[in-house]
C-alpha cells in the first residue's frame, strides 16, 4: 500500500510522492524555549516521530525541527530573572531534552536555532524588499500581504475579511493592517542584532523560512506542526517563501496535529488544567504517555483525562504481559519488519488508532496460541510493530513503569545536537540543538 496523507493545503487525501526519488525533506515547527513544556505541546512531536520511523523505512529522510530562542516571552523570562536569555533557553531547552528522550521521540536530523540563523533571516528580508513584497517603516520591516494574490489559501481565509476584521487600532506604519512584520526594533534593554534597518530582531514567521530555506532547500516535501500554526504562522511562511522564491511552491504537503484538551476544556495556565510533560512522566512513564497521545487520530482533537492514561496504562500493561509470557526479554532499540496490519494502518494517513488496534490482535492471538514456536513469533511480530509506534522498547520482564530499570532511551538516529549558552544579547551560537515545542504566538 501506497502511503496517502491528508494535506491541509488542498483538504484531500493526497498519495505521497516526495519531490525527488527516494528523498524526502520534513520541516516540523519547533518550540519557543521560555518554560516547561505541557502535555499538548509534546503531541506533534510524537505524531512525527512516528511518521519520521515510517518515512525511512522507504526514503532518505531528512528531518529539520527549529528552535526559537528568541522572543519576547524568552525577553520577559530573563528580565524577570536579571539573566541572559542563554540561561533561560539553555535551562527549559536541556529540561525538554530529558522530556522528548523518555517520550522515545528520535531527534531530528537537523535542529536549527534562530540565533544562529539572523544572517539568512536578514539576506531574505532584503531579498523581500527588493523584490517589492516588503517595506521598511519606522526601524520596522514589514511584509505586504496585498502584493500576494493568494494569502489566505493554506488557512481558507479570506484576505478581504481578515483585514476587515483586524485590530481597530493598527499600527501607523503599516500599509494594510493585515501586513505582518518581518523585523522589529530593539531597544537597548532588548536583546537584538544590527541590520540595514537599525538594531532589531526578527519576526517569528521569517524565522522558519529563513530556517527551511537554509537546511532543506526552496521547496519543503512535508510541512508539519499543530492545527493552531496554520493561521497566522504558517499562512505567513507560505507568503514570505513563495515569494522570495519567485512564486515556487513552499511545501508540497502540509500536515497538522489537533489540539490536546484537558477534560472538554482548552489546556491553557489561564485555566489551571496544564499537565507538564515532566510531571505525568515521573507519575506514569514514558510509554505510557506516548500511547495516549497515539489513541486519537492525529488530525483529531485529544482529550487528556486520568481515565484516558489509566487505561492507556492496562493496554501497555496487557501488551507487555504478552511478550512476557512469549518468553521475550531483553531491550528493543533496532527495527525489523513489521506486521503487514500495522503497516497499512500508518500508510493510511498515519492512522495509528487502527495500528494500535493490530497491536491488540496480536496479543489476543499470542495469548490463545498454545504453541511456543507461534506464540514466540506472534510476539516477536507484536513487538515490531510497537517499534514503529515507538512502543515496546523495555525489557518485558521490567516493564515501562516509572521508577524501573529497562526503559530503552531514544535511539539517536543521527547525532543528538547540544546547545551552547548564549550569553550575550547579541552572541550568536554556533552549535545545532534540539528543543520541540509549537508555541503559538500572537500575529504581529
Amino acid at each position: 500500500m501506497a502511503l496517502v496523507l491528508h494535506n491541509t493545503l488542498t483538504r484531500t487525501r493526497e498519495r505521497f510522492e516526495p519531490a525527488a526519488p527516494g528523498r524526502v525533506t520534513m520541516y516540523v515547527c519547533g518550540p519557543t524555549v521560555y518554560n516547561y513544556a505541557h502535555v499538548g505541546n509534546a503531541r506533534p512531536y510524537v505524531v512525527f516521530d512516528v511518521l519520521s520511523r515510517l518515512l525511512r523505512r522507504t526514503y532518505a529522510l531528512t528531518y529539520a525541527r527549529n528552535v526559537t530562542d528568541v522572543d519576547d516571552k524568552i525577553n520577559d523570562a530573563a528580565a524577570a530573572e536579571g539573566a541572559p536569555i542563554g540561561v533561560i533557553t539553555e535551562r527549559y531547552l536541556k529540561a525538554f531534552h530529558a522530556d522528548l528522550d523518555v517520550l522515545g521521540v528520535a531527534p531530528p536530523d537537523i535542529e536549527p536555532r534562530v540565533t544562529q540563523t539572523i544572517p539568512q533571516i536578514v539576506r531574505m528580508i532584503e531579498r523581500l524588499i527588493a523584490a517589492g513584497h516588503a517595506y521598511a517603516a519606522e526601524g520596522h520591516v514589514l511584509f505586504d500581504v496585498p502584493k500576494y494574490a493568494d494569502y489566505g489559501h493554506l488557512s481558507g481565509r479570506d484576505p478581504e475579511e481578515m483585514i476587515a476584521g483586524a485590530r481597530v487600532e493598527v499600527a501607523p506604519y503599516k500599509k494594510s493592517p493585515a501586513d505582518f512584520v518581518l523585523w522589529k526594533p530593539s531597544p537597548p534593554a532588548i536583546v537584538g542584532w544590527d541590520s540595514p534597518w537599525g538594531r532589531g530582531r526578527p519576526g517569528w514567521h521569517i524565522e522558519c523560512s529563513a530556517m527551511a530555506e537554509t537546511h532543506l532547500g526552496d521547496t519543503l516535501d512535508i510541512h508539519g506542526g499543530g492545527v493552531d500554526l496554520v493561521f497566522p504562522h504558517h499562512e505567513n511562511e507560505v507568503a514570505q517563501s513563495t515569494c522570495v522564491h519567485g512564486g515556487q511552491r513552499f511545501a508540497r504537503y502540509w500536515m497538522h496535529n489537533g489540539l490536546v484538551q484537558a477534560n472538554g476544556e482548552k489546556m491553557s495556565k489561564s485555566l489551571g488544567n496544564v499537565k507538564l510533560i515532566k510531571d505525568l512522566l515521573a507519575e506514569y512513564g514514558g510509554e505510557t504517555i506516548r500511547l495516549a497521545l497515539l489513541t486519537a487520530h492525529y488530525r483529531q482533537p485529544l482529550d487528556w483525562t486520568d481515565q484516558l492514561v489509566a487505561e492507556t496504562r492496562q493496554k501497555l500493561d496487557r501488551m507487555y504481559g504478552a511478550l512476557r509470557d512469549a518468553g521475550i526479554t531483553g531491550s528493543r532499540v533496532t527495527p525489523t519488519e513489521p506486521p503487514a496490519g500495522v503497516l497499512a494502518a500508518l500508510e493510511d494517513d498515519l492512522n495509528t488508532p487502527e495500528a494500535v488496534a493490530e497491536l491488540f490482535g496480536l496479543v489476543r492471538a499470542a495469548n490463545r496460541a498454545t504453541a511456543a514456536g507461534e506464540k514466540r513469533a506472534l510476539a516477536e511480530s507484536l513487538r515490531a510493530g510497537g517499534w514503529l509506534l515507538g512502543l515496546l522498547t523495555a525489557d518485558p520482564r521490567l516493564g515501562s513503569r516509572p521508577g524501573r530499570p529497562g526503559v530503552v532511551k531514544t535511539r539517536r538516529l543521527t547525532p543528538w545536537s547540544h546547545s551552547a549558552t548564549l550569553y550575550g544579547a547579541n552572541a550568536i551560537s554556533r552549535r545545532p540543538t534540539a528543543f520541540a515545542r509549537s508555541s503559538p504566538r500572537a500575529a504581529l
